[in-house]
């Protein structure tokens, strides 16, 4: 038995959400196994790049403070091995000699000149010679820190000071053992080609490298504000003992108030200074940051990607998923009716035969009393008048029984098809003739509409004519209690094949009645007006000549049917499905 409407329709909302659940499903698969991963993968990748890329930042900026105070370190450890080179290689008495020691004084500056004076003094800090353009000849000396630093050292380089001539320099001395007395040789450096080694160093557009005591003092010009001997940008409390990279950031030292920056500091040996390289962090991490932003957009855009490929791939599985389920419905349902339609064929053909005996039995009888009736009797000739009427309406009842079953065998043969050359818009013609009295005086008019183009094919005529009467027949009763009406037939050429269609502007198929259209024996007419087999047969037919058949319908506009048939080849005459007619 066929399934009730809600329950077909409690199926299909079932596959329905089986599909929803299985899309569902695939996206979050397609999540677990392709997104997580990536995303997991992505940003492990970006986090070890950032990580190593900040190291390799980090290691840059102290390489580039231990270069440059190895530089400095050279260059004064060369000036302070200049003098002991003439301590060593020269007198006391040779150097007190003023022309001597202006002779040495050119010498030391020979090529790019680095010393502004030269002097030689004993250790009661007096000088004993002197070159250069000050006149410091009378003045003593014992009472500076650096002649006290120099006498307990022996070699010594200042910071940035004063002193007698009132303007920034630096002192570089080392004494000498004489005779069981120490003498010293001094020398002032010139501080631009000093100075040229940290002040000319660019680092972007915020960088710096600067020179600071152990007090805080400059004793290099920054790039961005403050001079020499004044106090330094960065409060020494920042920094350790120990070369270092800080980060400092205006959030975590209340007083710091620049932007947040890298700095990178490294302590020279002798002078005790500090030289600090510093820089905004954004301008250094610049690179770095653009990366990884590419890293993550990419990123980003992976993901995006993937799952618009999963989505796009998965509702395109899905709908072929949903077009094979529907197809399968549709041929589940198609072999549903063909058993159906064998075993109510075997079942008619059974009660067709059973009944035709019984048939013919009455009608014999009736002949039989026909036949009593015409012999001369003393029966009443009003009674046998009403005897011959009711004979004549039971001859009328058995012959529409006969009609009946006549139509049950025809349903349940399945001998073969006589096939012949078949003009389909003539056969068309020959069917509309003879329906269209009947049409007219419903006030329906039959319209026409052929493809002229049409050439013969091979079919079976009369099979296709009972075909035709059947779906105008429906038509025309499609109409009634209307005062009129259209029955359109149309024909058109396709490939590979013909389609024919018949549309009327009846009351229509309510929805849940187009799915048993073709089922035997189902009919909306009244009792008395139909046996249900019409279109049953029409769809046996169409399907025994390799066609097939559909209805539309909208309930209160009307109904159409349409037949497409294919043209038949040579080969499938051959096959033994068909036979075709011999022409006498």
């Amino acid at each position: 038995m066929e399934k009730p409407s809600s329950e077909i329709h409690h199926v299909m909302h079932a596959r329905r959400h089986m599909h929803s659940t299985f899309y569902s499903r695939l996206i979050v698969l397609t999540l677990v196994f392709s997104v997580i991963p990536l995303i997991v993968v992505g940003w492990s990748i970006y986090v070890y790049y950032s990580r190593f890329s900040s190291d390799r930042l980090t290691e840059y900026f102290r390489d580039q403070a231990q270069y440059h105070r190895r530089l400095i370190e050279l260059f004064l450890r060369e000036r302070t091995s200049d003098l002991e080179l003439m301590a060593y290689s020269h007198s006391l008495k040779s150097l007190q000699k003023q022309e001597n020691l202006r002779t040495i004084f050119g010498v030391m500056n020979r090529g790019e000149p680095f010393f502004e004076d030269l002097g030689v003094q004993n250790d009661q800090g007096k000088h004993l010679a002197y070159v250069g353009p000050f006149d410091l000849m009378d003045k003593d000396y014992s009472g500076t820190f650096w002649f006290r630093e120099l006498m307990e050292r022996g070699v010594y380089i200042s910071d940035m000071f004063l002193g007698y001539r009132g303007i920034p320099h630096i002192i570089v001395g080392v004494t000498w053992p004489e005779e069981d007395r120490k003498w010293i040789l001094r020398a002032t450096l010139f501080t631009d080609p000093f100075r040229a080694l940290v002040e000319d160093v660019k680092m972007g557009k915020t960088g710096e490298i600067y020179l600071v005591n152990r007090q805080g003092v400059l004793q290099t010009t920054p790039r961005f504000g403050g001079g020499i001997l004044d106090k330094a940008p960065l409060p020494m409390e920042l920094f350790t003992e120990k070369d270092g990279v800080l980060v400092l950031d205006p959030m975590q030292y209340d007083n710091y108030s620049s932007p947040r920056q890298i700095v990178a500091y490294a302590w020279l040996s002798d002078p005790k200074w500090m030289l600090v390289a510093r820089q905004d962090y954004d301008e250094a991490f610049r690179q770095v940051n653009h990366a990884n932003r590419a890293m993550l957009l990419f990123l980003h855009i992976s993901i995006v990607a993937i799952l618009v490929v999963a989505i796009i791939s998965i509702r395109h599985m899905i709908r072929v998923i949903r077009k094979r389920d529907e197809k399968e419905r549709q041929l589940n349902m198609q072999l549903v009716q063909a058993s159906k339609l064998a075993s109510l064929g075997e079942l008619a053909a059974g009660v067709a035969h059973e009944i035709n005996n019984p048939l013919s039995i009455i009608l014999a009888g009736n002949q039989v009393i026909r036949d009593c009736c015409e012999e001369p009797t003393k029966l009443d000739e009003d009674f046998k008048s009403m005897l011959l009427e009711t004979l004549s309406q039971m001859d009328g009842q058995v012959l529409r029984c006969n009609t009946i079953t006549h139509n049950l065998l025809r349903f349940a043969r399945r001998s073969a098809s006589v096939m012949d050359d078949v003009d389909i818009n003539r056969c068309l013609e020959e069917v509309i003739a003879l329906m269209e009295k009947r049409a007219k005086s419903s006030g329906i008019s039959l319209e026409r509409d052929f493809d002229a183009s049409l050439s013969p094919f091979l079919s079976d005529p009369s099979q296709l004519q009972q075909v035709f009467v059947n779906l105008i027949s429906n038509a025309i009763d499609a109409h009634e209690g209307k005062p009129y009406g259209t029955i359109r037939i149309a024909t058109r050429a396709t490939v590979p094949g013909v389609e024919i269609s018949v549309s009327d502007t009846g009351m229509g198929i309510p929805e849940g009645n187009l799915e048993r259209i073709f089922d035997p024996f189902f009919t909306t007419k009244p009792v008395g007006k139909g046996t249900g087999l019409g279109l049953s047969i029409s769809y046996s037919i169409i399907q025994n000549l390799g066609g097939d058949i559909e209805v539309e319908s909208t309930e209160g506009k009307g109904t159409k049917f349409t037949i497409r048939l294919p043209f038949l080849s040579p080969e499938k005459l051959m096959d033994g499905q068909y036979e075709r007619k011999v022409k006498k």
